[in-house]
């Protein structure tokens, strides 16, 4: 019998019972689905982490104290600024705090920064200028906006030169930034900048850094540069050769090496958790065939009393059986997919379409249908066509 011929077989005894057909292969559907969904989920996460760091600056490092330490200064900062393959240099003290334009007001990050601020994290201004050199040496009260800070106090263009309040300060709006993009905790567009001495005096009390970032002039020198940097900081906070650091160095590259292994380590975890639905789905084809086979017994025996072999029934059989789990795992491709969309879009990380894993999970199902399937087909082969014959 030809293949062609089988398929038509195989459909037509799903359309007699289309009901048993479709509750057969709901566990499919949802196995698919699943495993198609969390992997899209985790690839979201993945590409989203990476354009975030992307977007914190060119070629950064990230200085940071250690646990319990507070070693960082303005004074490294300019040390730091006179390393060789140092392109800009931009202490970084966060607070929060909540600003005011007329009626309005929100809550947002503060940063205490300088000029060399929108170079080191990749910013571009919008309206008006970013900080001064001048404007922060001199600890002016100058304020610039971001995005989503401007958008919330319905400030524009016109906006620039205007006073707004932080924690009841007065501030001049001095720039306004274009938008970078992101969602959630620490979103880049919901801050506003000011000088790092004014935060210092006003805000935290403190003459500490938290944060000191680099940009390095070139990726090709970011390892010569991060080991003159934790020289020179081991030298000025008078380290013995064999005290630790007390601070530490991070580069973009560390930062996704271990941001895409967790991420690639959860969709792995998930896509695993799901797969387990795509078992019991199979199951329940081998149950339903089993059942079958039981059913078709006199079939099975007209058809070979009239000289079908036993491979032909095989065969019969095992694409009834990969036909069940080959719709449902595409009806699950889809229904994963667009679970995977709607997902991408309330995280705001949208959504990739990957021929891979729609590749995969149809091999998948096929897999799951030739796994599930030989079994109740080989016990259809093997029957006596006599035996079945007399079966009621």
């Amino acid at each position: 019998m030809s293949p062609l011929e089988l398929i038509r077989l195989a459909f037509s005894r799903l359309r007699t019972s289309r009901l048993r057909a479709a509750l057969t292969m709901l566990g499919v559907i949802i196995g698919v689905a699943s495993v198609v969904a969390l992997v899209g989920v985790g690839q979201g996460t993945t590409s989203n982490i990476t354009s975030r760091l992307a977007g914190l600056g060119t070629n950064l490092l990230t200085i940071n104290p250690t646990s319990g330490s507070s070693s960082l200064t303005l004074d490294d900062v300019t040390a730091v600024a006179a390393v060789a393959n140092v392109a800009a240099v931009a202490p970084e003290l966060q607070t929060s705090g909540t600003v005011a334009a007329g009626d309005k007001t929100t809550d947002t990050s503060i940063i205490g920064t300088n000029a060399s601020y929108a170079m080191v994290r990749a910013y571009k201004v919008w309206q008006g200028t970013f900080l001064t050199t001048v404007g922060v040496e001199q600890k002016l009260r100058t304020v610039v906006l971001g995005a989503t800070v401007a958008d919330d106090l319905s400030l524009g263009a016109d906006a620039i030169g205007t006073e707004v309040t932080i924690e009841g300060l007065p501030f001049e709006v001095v720039g306004i930034l274009q938008a970078k993009g992101g969602t959630g905790f620490q979103d880049p567009d919901d801050q506003v900048m000011i000088p790092v001495g004014v935060v210092q005096k006003y805000l935290v009390g403190t003459g500490s850094i938290r944060t000191i970032g680099v940009s390095v002039a070139s990726v090709d020198e970011m390892d010569a540069a991060k080991a003159d940097i934790t020289t020179l900081l081991r030298q000025r906070h008078e380290l013995a050769a064999t005290a630790t650091n007390d601070f530490s160095i991070l580069d973009q590259a560390q930062l996704l090496e271990t941001a895409s292994s967790i991420a690639g380590t959860l969709a792995l975890l998930l896509g695993g958790i799901a797969s387990i639905s795509l078992i019991v789905g199979g199951i329940g084809i081998m149950n339903i065939m089993l059942v079958s086979v039981r059913e078709r017994t006199r079939e099975i025996g007209i058809r070979k009393a009239v000289g079908a072999r036993s491979r032909d029934i095989l065969a019969q059989f095992l694409i009834e059986a990969l036909t069940l789990s080959l719709i449902g795992g595409l009806i699950g491709i889809v229904v994963g997919l667009g679970v995977s969309a709607l997902i991408g879009r309330v995280a705001g990380w949208g959504f990739a379409f990957s021929p891979t894993v729609v590749a995969v999970a149809v091999l998948f199902s096929l897999a799951v249908g030739v796994v599930f399937g030989v079994w109740p087909a080989r016990q259809a082969a093997r029957l006596d066509p006599i035996s079945a014959l007399r079966w009621e």
